[in-house]
Order: structure tokens, then sequence, then C-alpha cells
């Protein structure tokens, strides 16, 4: 085998070790998360409303912010229960891009301008991209 192929198998086989934990730990959430999502509260909070939809689904994509692995399996829960793409398309922009959580950390180190900018673009821009999937996909 080439060496350049080894090498990259054992960080491949290295990054996927890491990584493993994370997406059980994900599942393991999920299926906590699984009674919630089902008792049609989902349904409830979201209006069917391209507008709406976009704005509440970067609301809380903002609020409970992650990483992209974690975004596409909650958004694959969310659709099944019926939440409109418009909000699901605005929730994991905002859940990997707009960091509420991280604002203190992030303008410590880039600056408190910076920070505040970056994330109000993001949340946004997320909730634009959330009305363009609504109307284009429906």
């Amino acid at each position: 085998m080439n060496k350049k192929v080894l090498q990259t198998w054992q960080k491949t086989r290295k990054t996927i070790i890491m990584t493993l934990p994370l997406v059980i730990g994900v599942l393991l959430l999920i299926s906590l998360l699984d009674p919630l999502l089902k008792s049609n509260w989902l349904t409830k909070l979201f209006q069917q409303n391209v507008f709406v939809d976009s704005f509440i689904g970067a609301i809380i994509g903002s609020l409970a912010a992650g990483n992209p692995i974690t975004s596409y399996i909650l958004a694959g829960e969310f659709t099944q229960a019926g939440v409109s793409l418009a909000a699901v398309t605005a929730f994991i922009l905002t859940w990997v891009t707009v960091g509420i959580v991280q604002l203190p950390a992030e303008s410590m180190i880039f600056g408190k301008k910076f920070a505040l900018v970056r994330n109000v673009l993001s949340f946004i821009s997320a909730i634009l991209i959330g009305l363009i999937t609504g109307i284009v996909l429906n």
C-alpha cells in the first residue's frame, strides 16, 4: 500500500472514532426528544405560514446552537413531525451559524461589533433563505 494512502486511512479512522461518541450521543438525545416531537407541540408552534415559520425556526435555532451533524438529524425529525421546510431551513442555518450562547466568547475573541454584526447578518440571511425555500418548494 502506498504510504500516503495508509496515512489517509489512519487519519480517516481516527476521525471516525472521534466522532462516533458524538453521533451516538445525538441519537440518544433524539430518542429522548422523540416523545416531545410526536406530541404535536411542533405543529401547534408552527403555523404553516412561510414568514412566521421561518422566523420561529430561526429563533429556535439561534437559541439552541449546535453542530451540523445534529441539525440534520433534528431537521429530519422536525420534517416528519410536519414542520414546514421554511422553518426547518431557517432552523438548520441558525443552529450552525448564529450562536447566542457563544456570543460572549466570540465577542472576546473577535470583538463585540464583529460578533454582533456577524450574528445579526446570519440570522437575517437564515430567515431570507428559509422564506425562499418555503416559497420555491411550495
